[in-house]
This record gives C-alpha cells, structure tokens and sequence, in this order.
C-alpha cells in the first residue's frame, strides 16, 4: 500500500513511490456482477454516515525566527492556447474493487486516478525540479533536519466546498493511524516515518519525520495531504461503509458517474478553487474523463484503432514499428509521438539468490553475468529501441553512478570465472557440469509478453555453458515465489523511489526472511554500514557520495544484473488531441496524462473535420513526432 500524500504530493511523480514496488510482475482483478449506474449524489445520500464530535485539536506555540520560502518566479508549463472542454476516453483492464484510497483491495483500478486528485503541501515544478506551492503557499525548515513548517492556502477547499485548515493534516495522522482501515504500512508509515503534526493556527501546521535528511528531501518526504475529518467517521464499519463512497478531494476532477464494471466517469469542476493559481493554470484542460474497462490490451488497441479510446501507449516495439502499419496511421487520423523524459527509471533485470547453492560463489555470479547477452535482446526482439542499463539507479543525477558498467556479455570472461568457481568441464551437449550436475539456473518470470525476450538470453547462455530454463508463472504465484525467496533467479524490476532506496533492498537486516524485498539475499557488513550511513546523514554531498558507494558495492557482489531502461514514452493519439509546441516536461511519464501534469487539450472542431474525414475517404499527411530534447546520454 503507497501512502496517499507520496502519490498525490506531486502529480507530477505518482508513478514514485517510497517502497518500491514490482514493475514486470503485473496482475489485473476481475469483478463480476457489478451492474448499474451509480452517481456522486445517490452514493453520498444512501450511504454516508454522520460524522458526530469532530475532533479538536490543540494549539502549539510557533517557534521564533523562521525563514519563510516560496516559489513563484518559475517559469509557467502549461499552454494559454489550450482549449477548455471535450471528453478524454481512456480505459483500465480491471474495474476497481472499491473507492477507497486506503483499507483493503484500494490499490488496484483507480486508485493513482483518484489520488492525483488528492493534492498535497506542495509540487514540484517538471522542468527545474524546484519546489512549487500547492495547498502549501509558504515552508519553513526545522532546526533539526526533521520539521518542516507550512503556511496553508486559505483558499483551499474540499470539493463539497469545506475549508482545508489544519485540523484536515491532524486528522491525517488519526486517519492513518487507525486499525479501522486496515492498512498496516499505512499504520507503520505514520508512526514511525511521519511522527508527529502540529497545529499553531486555522492555516500553520508543521510535520515532523522519523530521520534527519537533507533539506532538498525534507519536503519529499514529509509533505504529507489532508484527509477529510467531516466525511470519514472512524470505526469497525469503516472499511465497509466507505467501499464505493467518494471521498472529498482538493484537486480538479471528482468521481460523477460510476457504471460497475464497465466504466468511471470524472468530471472537471470549473469552478475549482486552485484554477487560477500561477502553475494550474490552462492545464486540466478537459471536461470529462472516461475510463472504460476493457480487460485485454489487445482488444484495447482496437478500441483505440475504431476511435473509441482517444490515445494508445506504443511503447512494446512490436506496436510502434508494426502496429502502427493501420490505415488510421497512414491515412493521418492518428499520430505519433516518441518523447523522451528525464527522469527516474525502474530497478530491472535479473536477481540472484545467494541463498542458492550455486550463487554463493561470486565466480559463479561473475560468469553468470558474463554470459547474459541484453545487448542483444535489445539489438534483436527490442529493436535496439531500449537503452542497456549498467548499474541499480537511473536517472537520480548525483546520487546515481555513472562509473559503473554492467558485465557484457563475453565467451572468454565467462569460461574463466566458471572454471575458477570448478565448473570448466561441458557435457556433451555444451552444459557445464560439475560432480555430476549441470549448470542450470532457472529464471522466474511473471509475464508471456516477455518470453521473446528471453528466448534471446537463453540461447546466448548456451554458448557460456549454462542451462537457462524460463519459468513462467502467473503474476500472483511469481510474486510469492520471489518474495519467499523460492526462487534461484528473477527477472523483474522495481519502481522507482523519490531518492535511492537500498535497506529494504541489500541491508542484511533483510536477509535470509520471507517477505522481504532483499530477493538477492544481501548479507554484507561493509554494505550494512554504507547504508546505515546514508540512512543517517542529512548532508546532501555525503548521502549522493554514499549512493555511489553503494552501487559500486552492488556491482561488486554481483547478485544482479542490470537489462535495460526506457527513458522514453511512445504514444498513439488521434489527430483532435493537441498538445503544446513543447509536447511534454522533464518529467513527463505519459504525454497525455489528464490527471498528471494535463498539459493536452481537445479540438472539438478538428474531431469533426477528422470524422468527416475519414467518412469521405480523404486522409492527411502522416505524423509522427520525435522529441529528444530531454534524452540524457549516460
């Protein structure tokens, strides 16, 4: 589960999170019998219960000589060309299980849909990546490396039209507190990450984390959103009563249409009260958003191709290069565009498991990763389209390191660690053998859409002496099989985190334990006092020094080799969709994100001349686009 205030703190970044989650093993829910129409009203009306003693809180005493800080001299990011109006058709491939943003089943269908919409103290501007006002219009640092204070908007407001004031931060911490949500890393994370809120006044609040860090996180981590004290009543119903309940929110679009099963209907409200701030303005552009449920991305596409969704994502290269061959694309109805990003990238490719017999020997580990060709997966069945990844963080600027390069794949450099390790005897068929027993690793993985991929590694692998068998499993069992630590090899990759991650990843502390997310099974002291040191220290210079460290480090155990990374976003949109000249941000992780940074907007009149268009056969010029302004060669 992803607190609320990580995902909706910036918009920009919903996609990060601060436990890393798993970005090759995916799974979809299935809902049955979810008929009927639903609205907002009849929802709140029939099922809403009385919120009764709201709670009060007490005032503290507002230390002396804070510095106040704000952001408005950065540059805007947003088109005053945009049009307002239309309806964005997007679609997911599972109906959500409920409404809620916490308690069991809510981080599935929705739930990055609705926590964009719950904004934080702050954002993040996409371009400089200097802090920007939210519902936050002033900060101050602590003393102590731990605080951060805040001056609220007293604007603010709840879309049922109440204020946002300092008593909706406290109740933040009671919130997720609570045993009544059933939400465990929520419980965890609000105790021991965020320990303390106060109150000084309606519009003063501070936030208090568990750890010193440098000033340039303080505000990643601990700017934390407010919860709705007047809707939640909190009790051993809650998780219940509140399952298809819409909550509150302080952002542009709200919940108004809910059709179970088959589609969720936002709405923009226009009247919204942040519309007018500097950095919101001429974004969010559309009036209504419609998310379709259509369970398979294939018969997705052809939805898009019918013009019953509005965009498609092309990033597979079998979609870029072959399926864009429809006459749609040709005839110009549809574009493309490839737009490069800056921005963090997922943890991906091969874990080993040093618990493993076989991995417990660094030869052994060395010659493995020898003899994994990537280079060539990406020159074949990937179209070279990816870029190699050669160390454990991407894209993190001073934090990740550069000096570090992944083991190619080499014949000769293989055959040396493995005799080193006592395999440099082969078998008749080309297999190394050792006392009798082939040098077979067996590598998880939890989807078919990769099978191609690794076909390609696996012949490669013969070639070094190693049997690499693929072990498909479906994405629930393969989850399980890793974080049991039952597997021998993973293929897999992890989401990006707001800064490095690595305890809960390579610290031994995590070690040798089911239900852990240290699959290589990492037991190193030199690399526990690492990251206790970068855990510890809230100097910018010596924490970015110490994540270089650590991935020297990680290169040196050699438990996991690193695939390939995708700085980039490939999409399919037709020619009604309008985006500024300069297509996207820095940190721009979809073009068309309606909920994101909602740069694009919709041309009713184009839409029209394109369905006249293609109803009088008449085409226009193919479009495809390819903007690298922001491509970072590494």
């Amino acid at each position: 589960m992803i607190p609320r205030n990580i995902l909706s703190m910036n918009k920009l970044i919903k996609y990060i999170t601060l436990t890393s989650i798993l970005v090759l093993i995916t799974g979809c829910s299935s809902q049955e019998g979810n008929e009927g129409s639903v609205t907002v009203e009849e929802a709140t009306q029939q099922s809403t219960p009385v919120v009764d003693n709201l709670p009060e809180y007490p005032v503290s005493e507002l230390p002396e000589g804070l510095v106040w800080l704000t952001n408005d001299e950065d540059p805007v990011f947003a088109d005053p060309n945009a049009k307002q109006g239309g309806t964005f058709r997007e679609y997911l491939p599972s109906f959500p299980l409920t409404l809620r943003t916490a308690g069991p089943d809510a981080n599935t269908g929705l739930y990055s849909h609705l926590l964009a919409n719950q904004l934080s103290l702050i954002d993040i501007h996409p371009n400089t990546g200097n802090y920007l006002p939210s519902l936050a219009t002033h900060w101050a640092y602590g003393e102590d490396s731990k605080t951060v204070y805040f001056k609220l908007n007293p604007d603010a407001r709840w879309s049922d039209g109440n204020s946002i004031t300092a008593d909706d931060y406290m109740f933040t911490m009671d919130f997720n507190r609570s045993e009544f949500i059933v939400a465990p890393f929520r419980n965890n994370y609000y105790t021991n990450e965020i320990t303390s809120v106060k109150k000084y006044d309606e519009y003063t609040i501070s936030v208090t984390g568990g750890t010193a860090k440098p000033k340039d996180d303080l505000l990643l981590y601990y700017a934390i959103g407010p919860t709705p004290r007047h809707f939640h009543k909190l009790d051993e119903n809650w998780v219940t009563d509140y399952t298809w309940l819409i909550e509150p929110n302080s952002g542009p679009y709200q919940v108004t249409t809910i059709e179970k099963g088959k589609y969720v209907e936002f709405t923009r409200d226009w009247n919204w009260w942040g519309g007018e701030q500097k950095y919101n303005k001429h974004r969010f552009n559309i009036d209504k958003i419609r998310i379709t449920i259509v369970r398979d991305p294939e018969t997705a596409y052809r939805h898009f191709l019918r013009g019953e969704l509005d965009t498609a994502i092309l990033t597979f290269p079998n979609y870029w290069h072959e399926k864009t061959n429809d006459d749609v694309f040709q005839n110009g109805y549809v574009h493309k565009i490839w737009f490069y990003n800056d921005y963090p990238q997922p943890k991906t490719g091969i874990f080993l498991n040093m618990d493993h017999e076989l991995f417990k020997d660094r030869n052994v580990r060395y010659g493995f990763a020898h003899s994994i060709n990537i280079q060539k997966m990406i020159d074949t069945v990937l179209r070279g389209d990816y870029e190699r990844a050669h160390s454990y963080h991407i894209g993190y600027g001073e934090y990740s390191n550069l000096d570090v390069r992944a083991r190619e794949f080499n014949i000769d450099k293989a055959d040396e660690y493995f005799k080193l390790a006592g395999w440099g005897e082969r078998g008749p068929d080309g297999i190394r053998v050792k006392d009798g027993r082939k040098l077979s690793v067996v590598l998880t993985y939890s989807t078919q859409l990769h099978t191609d991929r690794l076909v390609v590694l696996r012949e490669e692998a013969k070639k070094t002496g190693v049997d690499l068998q693929l072990n498909l499993l479906d994405s629930s069992a393969a989850y399980k099989n890793m974080i049991e630590k039952k597997h021998q090899a993973a293929w897999l990759g992890w989401g990006p985190s707001l800064r490095p991650e690595y305890w809960q990843h390579f610290h031994s502390d995590n070690a040798h334990k089911p239900q852990t997310n240290n699959i290589t099974n990492t037991d190193d002291s030199e690399m526990d006092l690492l990251i206790t040191k970068y855990n510890d220290t809230s100097d910018a210079n010596e924490r970015a020094l110490l994540s270089r460290e650590i991935q020297a480090k990680i290169d040196e155990i050699g438990a996991f080799v690193p695939s390939y990374y995708v700085p980039y976003v490939r999409e399919g949109f037709w020619r009604w969709l309008k985006l500024p000249e300069w297509h996207g941000t820095k940190l721009s992780t979809l073009v068309f994100d309606s909920m994101g940074l909602g740069l694009f907007w919709i041309d009713e009149e184009e839409k029209e001349r394109t369905l006249e268009a293609m109803k009088n056969n008449e085409s226009y010029e193919p479009v495809t686009i390819i903007d690298d302004k922001y491509k970072v060669e590494l």
